[in-house]
């Protein structure tokens, strides 16, 4: 499928300048040739493979706004929404890059020394390692103030205990950002973030794959800290007790590229059931001449339309440095209630094929759901709203 944004007339915004232009059409291809014919695979799998991570490396498709110096390319959110853009429009949603290039990644460019910038940048530019975020545990999700694992400093090491669920690319990931409380007298402020290479520790363990209703492909795991010992040169930040600020700083921008999934998605929906009432016939007519579809669809295109001039216009007051954490959180609740609605109504359209697994639309229907919930649940940001006023 072409970009549906285009095809549905929707508004382009500034932002897509002809670089950012030139990286949607490079990462579609590269998802229709590369990833769309195996996804099928990484469904009934319920995981990448890794080496697809390795290819979209070499395509230029990880850690695209990174600074050259450290092996990306140079970029801004304006290119990493691109590409998880094309993830939406083609389809293979399941594909972790965006929470790898947009979450993980600037974590560590954020926050993270000179030579901690050296070491892991390049090698997730490459994929060579596959980035997580370790913020929920079974007793804390939205909740980040409660969580409970353990960071305890001895000598030059740091020592890990405790358990984090519902970890995006848990089976895949060898670079993990952990949530951790390095003094649980202080509460929030006595939260840090610590990272943890697999591959050169003891007493990680990965649990189970998570049997997920949707998004089979990506890989959600549990994930075990048992005395895990790293240098405390792997502490982000100049001193402990930043990690719930880094938090804060950078969920906006988590939560933004929610509402890009988001509304990539609805336009793709709105898109293939336009071609499908187009083709199919009942009652002696096209879907589309019925009025009911036409109503149907008129308010769909305008509730698109309506979320995506919301969302160019927060990834433009996003660059500019100016998107605040209540307007983010309105993209996050807003765009994905609406990617609910959208493919809902859209999955109605298509009668009884649309509940076949055999049509994109029920894939949709399924993978849309878990949008409401992480990030923060849409009941939280509509606290988070409620702050502001």
């Amino acid at each position: 499928m072409t970009n549906p944004a285009e095809v549905l007339g929707l508004p382009k915004p500034v932002w897509i300048t002809e670089d950012v232009a030139m990286l949607y059409d490079m990462a579609h291809r590269f998802l229709v040739d590369e990833i769309a014919p195996h996804y099928d695979d990484y469904e009934k799998n319920e995981i990448v493979d890794r080496s697809a991570w390795e290819k979209a490396g070499a395509a230029g498709l990880l850690c695209a706004s990174m600074p050259e110096e450290y092996g990306g390319a140079g970029g801004t959110f304006a290119h990493e929404s691109a590409i998880i853009e094309a993830i939406g429009h083609v389809g293979v949603d399941g594909f972790g890059i965006g929470l790898h290039n947009a979450i993980v990644a600037p974590y560590i460019l954020r926050y993270g020394s000179e030579e901690q910038k050296k070491k892991w940048l390049p090698r997730m530019a490459s994929g060579e390692l596959i980035g997580a975020i370790a913020m929920t545990e079974p007793g804390a999700g939205s909740d980040l103030q409660g969580v409970r694992t353990r960071a305890e400093k001895a000598g030059n090491q740091y020592r890990i205990n405790g358990s984090k669920t519902f970890i995006t690319n848990g089976q895949n990931a060898n670079l993990i950002v952990v949530v951790t409380k390095t003094d649980p007298a202080k509460g929030a402020k006595g939260t840090s973030l610590i990272v943890v290479e697999t591959d050169e520790v003891e007493g990680f363990q990965r649990g189970r794959n998570l049997d997920k209703i949707g998004l089979k492909a990506n890989d959600t795991s549990e994930l075990f800290f048992n005395d895990v010992a790293v240098p405390t040169a792997n502490l982000l930040g100049a001193e402990e007790g930043q990690g719930f600020i880094q938090l804060m700083q950078q969920l906006p921008q988590e939560r933004l590229m929610i509402g890009t999934t988001a509304i990539a998605m609805a336009e793709r929906a709105l898109a293939a059931t336009i071609d499908y009432v187009k083709e199919r016939q009942a009652f002696g007519q096209k879907i589309i001449d019925f009025q009911n579809t036409q109503f149907k669809l008129a308010e769909l295109k305008t509730e698109i339309t309506i979320g995506r001039t919301f969302y160019n216009d927060c990834v433009a007051r996003h660059l500019a440095g100016g998107l605040d954490p209540a307007t983010a959180s309105m993209a996050k609740y807003w765009l994905s209630d609406l990617q609910g609605r959208v493919v809902d109504e859209c999955l109605q359209l298509f009668g009884g094929y649309g509940y076949m697994n055999e049509y994109p639309i029920a894939r949709m229907y399924r993978d849309a759901r878990v949008q409401r919930i992480y990030g923060g649940t849409n009941e939280i940001m509509k606290l988070l709203i409620a702050r502001s006023l």
